[in-house]
């Protein structure tokens, strides 16, 4: 029930940004977190937040409308990681010196981005001190929707499962993707602290934990295979 109520707010809201033209390449919007107009203006309300001028490694989703914010990432001269595609190889890093002015877009971009960075080993991946993610819907309580695959989640069970100290976690929307009614929520899924649109930000102040480390027993022998990384976290949470 919770996964079909997940799925029909998700199809209503990539309805609902076709129909009033707010949302951008790529399409078509459903199946992924959708882009949207104004993406550039709520990547600078993030980087006007405190959290964020305090943060040296922000974590942020490989998606369309948070490129503008991966290349102000390494403007402002903070470590970007990037997950890749599926979690296969867990994280790139790209360092800031590693770009030369002028070309942090193009280094944030998907196609360009293992010109400028590598891919991280899990027991190399440096404390993250800011997380921003991707969203089909939020709710101002925290409580979010993504595209249905559940990586979010994962990854922040993951960085918790190695040692990270919990961590802010922003997503950039447009404000048609903020919802007030109610979003199912499971003891894994990821909520937000922040939520930052084209014309403000705001703090959900969310009364729902965060994953604190992989439900091992959740894992199933697909998903292993799908994410090795799994095996990998496994053997290095055991040796420790």
């Amino acid at each position: 029930m919770t996964k079909r109520k997940k799925q029909v707010i998700r199809e209503r809201v990539w309805a609902r940004m076709e129909k009033e033209r707010v949302g951008r390449f790529p399409f078509p919007l459903q199946g992924r977190i959708p882009n949207f107009k104004g993406a550039e203006r709520a990547s600078d309300q993030v980087a006007q937040m405190e959290i964020y001028r305090n943060a040296k490694t922000v974590k942020v989703n490989p998606d369309s409308p948070q490129l503008p914010l991966r290349a102000q990432v390494l403007r402002d001269g903070k470590t970007l990681l990037v997950p890749t595609p599926r979690l296969k190889a867990g994280f790139i890093q790209v360092l800031p010196e590693s770009v030369p002015s002028g070309e942090e877009r193009k280094a944030a971009s998907l196609s360009h981005i293992h010109r400028y960075g590598r891919e991280l080993p899990l027991k190399e991946l440096p404390r993250i001190d800011l997380i921003v993610i991707g969203s089909v819907a939020v709710n101002r309580d925290g409580r979010r929707v993504g595209k249905g695959e559940g990586y979010a989640d994962r990854e922040y069970a993951i960085i918790q499962e190695l040692g990270n100290p919990p961590v802010p976690v922003i997503s950039t929307v447009h404000p048609l993707q903020l919802l007030e009614e109610e979003i199912p929520i499971q003891s894994f899924d990821l909520t937000v602290d922040w939520i930052a649109t084209e014309d403000n930000v705001f703090e959900t102040k969310s009364p729902f934990p965060k994953p604190t480390g992989i439900d091992w027993e959740r894992v199933t022998e697909k998903e292993r295979r799908e994410m090795p990384v799994l095996t990998e976290i496994e053997a290095l949470v055991r040796r420790s």
